[in-house]
């Protein structure tokens, strides 16, 4: 029976330190994710043990509570509800030198892992769009190759590429609301990327292209701007603040943005997209093997978001994304390994219970299920699923190698669902041919390495009882 998302919600932030602790409520497609004022106040287990709760990753200066795709929307938007009924979190406790003393769970985080937070929390609130148009441009595309409803494909077209085309106005206002920015001030420099008229303007002695730079230079657009701002709120006088910050944070940021920051992510953009082309062309089954084994590990530290802008930045450039399919594989291991599980396993009820329940989803492509449920409880078996997500990884990796890429037209689905994705050099056709072929490669290994060398003496024992 499904649990009521009211009753998850209030028994979430209970164990999360109450309402007041709570500074930030977000979701991605599976976790709901909680900025705390006070980590130690969160307790980890509670959570874990909490019916529905598929697994918890802290951070440090957060908590990421998994609860899988439809669960986690209604159960965010209740939390939300409850926080805003508790009114604002308090300000954490002063030190004795006046300052704020950071709870010791908060020193854990990194800055680098920080950072990385940070930026998913950019990109994550656009996987939606991402899907919903790639998956009609993916339609779009079947439409035009077999020349059917020509009267109709244009209206696809336009629905299909709005999103992407103004993209970068959106990874600006989010990068101004993630780092204490006015969102809108981080949209309107961001919008100077996309802006056609920038092709009149002339940086490093060449014409600038609409779209220089993609999301990294709306990223780098928005930062610099909020930076601005700030500058300007401590230094321009509270009567004047309406009228100059905002026109010095517009005119300072947009000017380095044309003559700087365009130029310069372009040039990382491409270096992004060549070395790619590059580390598939020579190394591809090694390159599929190393990321495909190391995805999952990724995705149980909740990092894998991370890698959005660079998926993002081959969508513009190349149209798809290569290393989507590759990531991919790490499910289809975890599936072969959940497999394995079940058949050997077959007296431990409420083990296969839980596996056919979230087998469905991991079929799907959504892996947090089996990862918390199965695999990462019973240890072996996760590894071995890596070794089968490295081996679907390195087959995908061989025909790239071979000059048939495979890529992905928007992120966020994997497993079946990547399917109306697709696309490649040789057609989609091809593509879904060789990545099918990946995922069976990536059960089978799964299955077999977690068969053969999945379980301790003792769970062999249990198994065979």
């Amino acid at each position: 029976m499904r649990n009521d998302p009211a009753s998850t919600a209030a028994a979430v932030l209970a164990r999360a330190g109450g309402p007041g602790n709570v500074t930030s409520v977000a979701h991605c497609m599976t976790r709901l994710r909680l900025g705390v004022a006070d980590p130690a106040a969160v307790d980890a287990e509670g959570l874990r043990a909490l019916p529905g709760v598929l697994g918890v990753v802290t951070d440090g200066a957060g908590v990421q509570i998994v609860l899988g795709p439809g669960v986690v929307e209604e159960v965010t938007a209740r939390t939300e509800a409850l926080v805003r009924e508790a009114g604002p979190a308090p300000a954490p406790p002063a030190g004795p030198e006046g300052g704020v003393e950071a709870a010791a769970p908060r020193r854990e985080a990194t800055p680098v892992k920080a950072l990385l937070r940070r930026v998913a929390n950019v990109f994550v609130p656009l996987i939606p769009a991402l899907i919903g148009c790639g998956v009609l441009a993916g339609l779009n595309g079947l439409l035009l190759n077999a020349g059917l409803l020509p009267a109709l494909t244009p209206a696809l077209t336009a629905v299909a590429s709005g999103f992407m085309a103004l993209i970068a106005v959106f990874v600006g206002h989010n990068t101004a609301k993630e780092f204490g920015g006015t969102p809108v001030l981080g949209g309107a420099v961001a919008a100077v990327v996309v802006y056609p008229g920038v092709a009149k303007v002339t940086a490093f002695g060449v014409h600038l292209v609409p779209g220089q730079g993609g999301v990294l230079g709306a990223l780098a657009a928005a930062l610099l701007a909020t930076r601005v701002e700030k500058w300007c709120r401590g230094r321009v006088p509270g009567a004047l603040d309406v009228l100059l910050t905002p026109t010095v944070t517009v005119l300072v940021s947009g000017l380095v943005t044309l003559y700087g920051l365009m130029y310069a992510a372009g040039v990382v953009a491409a270096a992004i997209g060549t070395a790619a082309d590059r580390l598939l062309a020579t190394t591809g089954p090694a390159a599929g093997l190393v990321l495909g084994g190391l995805f999952l590990p990724l995705v149980m530290l909740g990092l894998h978001q991370a890698l959005i802008p660079i998926h993002t930045t081959l969508i513009a450039q190349q149209g798809y994304t290569v290393l989507l399919p590759l990531l991919a594989m790490a499910g289809a291991g975890q599936v072969g390994a959940a497999l394995a599980v079940y058949v050997r396993l077959r007296h431990d009820v409420s083990l296969r219970t839980t596996i056919r329940s979230a087998l469905p989803a991991g079929l799907l492509g959504v892996g947090e299920p089996l990862i918390y449920g199965v695999s990462l409880p019973l240890g072996r078996p996760f590894v071995t699923a890596c070794a089968g997500g490295a081996a679907g990884g390195a087959f995908v990796g061989f025909f790239a190698m071979l000059g048939d890429k495979v890529g992905a037209t928007a992120i966020g689905p994997s497993g079946w669902a990547l399917f109306p994705l697709l696309a490649g050099n040789r057609g989609p056709g091809t593509a879904a041919a060789v990545y099918g072929g990946g995922l069976l490669t990536g059960y089978a290994v799964g299955f077999a390495a977690t068969y053969l060398f999945g379980f301790t003496g003792r769970s062999r024992a249990a198994a065979s009882t």
